[in-house]
């Protein structure tokens, strides 16, 4: 399995903490973060606007690596499940579901320990 790295080297994700990444296999990839305190909300959890761009960000690298290319998020369907806090470690998980010439669907979720705390589905367009 491949080791961790960072892809934040700039833009958005680096801005909000960062995200590392890895290859497990020719259709599935994971990266994580660690929340921080500017990532929550003033419920006491972390912002579900971060949840997404996290599942973002990483599967659309996950895209990115498929197609040795460029991709772009056309529909990004999330569902929140869980919270998490300040300190959490959270790793993300994406798996390629199907890919044509012209777009990628996938499936992703995140986890803090066992916890689930989201789940998506996407489709990301090949450019």
């Amino acid at each position: 399995m491949n080791e961790f790295r960072d892809i934040s080297k700039v833009g958005f994700m680096k801005h909000n903490g960062g995200l590392e990444f890895r290859k497990i296999s020719d259709d599935e990839y994971e990266f994580k973060t660690e929340i921080q305190d500017y990532h929550i909300n003033s419920g006491g959890v972390t912002h579900g606007g971060f949840i997404m761009s996290m599942l973002d960000s990483g599967m659309g690298t996950a895209a990115h690596q498929l197609i040795e290319g460029k991709a772009v998020t056309i529909s990004l369907n999330t569902n929140f499940i869980a919270g998490s806090k300040a300190g959490d470690k959270i790793i993300g998980f994406a798996k390629i579901k199907k890919k044509t010439r012209s777009l990628i669907f996938m499936y992703g979720h995140l986890k803090c320990e066992d916890k689930l705390l989201a789940s998506a589905e996407g489709i990301w367009k090949i450019i």
